[in-house]
């Protein structure tokens, strides 16, 4: 398989997706640096080969930050990972744009009120940023917590959220 990666600018900073054959976002995230999205994978799970290229998601990443927030959406993934990372990974991508959780909220959300660290856990653990908005997940007392592209980048994308 040769995954194709792309590098776009936006109002954030420089964005990269990587794609499988079929287009699917496998990692992506606020950098240039191709070594950075490539390591968001497990080993197992890095392309073998991976060319420059053009990739389908990159259109939808900037129809978000030109105003169409669920544009992202559509966009489809592929994430490798336990049944409740899995299912934590889909529950984020059902967090409505603007109406952000905690992570006791988000792990209420899943079924298990109680393992707000493993609710945390899959945040972190997220590859296809953007695609699968773990920025939507905040501190119990409101504040941002931590995310892997930078504050400044979660801050920006829940305030273009918000003005929404």
């Amino acid at each position: 398989m040769t995954a194709i990666i792309q590098t776009i600018d936006t109002p954030d900073g420089a964005f990269t997706l990587l794609a499988d054959e079929r287009q699917r976002v496998l990692a992506s995230g606020w950098t240039a640096d191709h070594a950075a999205i490539v390591n968001c994978l497990s080993g197992p799970h890095r392309p073998q080969a991976i060319a420059e290229g053009e990739t389908d998601a990159a259109a939808a990443a900037l129809a978000y930050y030109d105003g169409d927030l669920g544009a992202i959406d559509a966009v489809e993934v592929a994430q490798h990972g336990t049944a409740a990372q899995l299912a934590g990974w889909a529950a984020l991508r059902r967090i409505a744009p603007g109406v952000p959780l905690t992570y006791a909220g988000f792990a209420a959300h899943l079924g298990t009120p109680r393992a707000v660290r493993a609710a945390a856990s899959i945040c972190a653990r997220n590859a296809p940023a953007l695609f699968v908005p773990c920025h939507r997940v905040l501190r119990s007392d409101g504040s941002l917590g931590g995310f892997a592209w930078g504050l400044e980048v979660k801050r920006s994308l829940l305030a273009r959220e918000a003005a929404r």
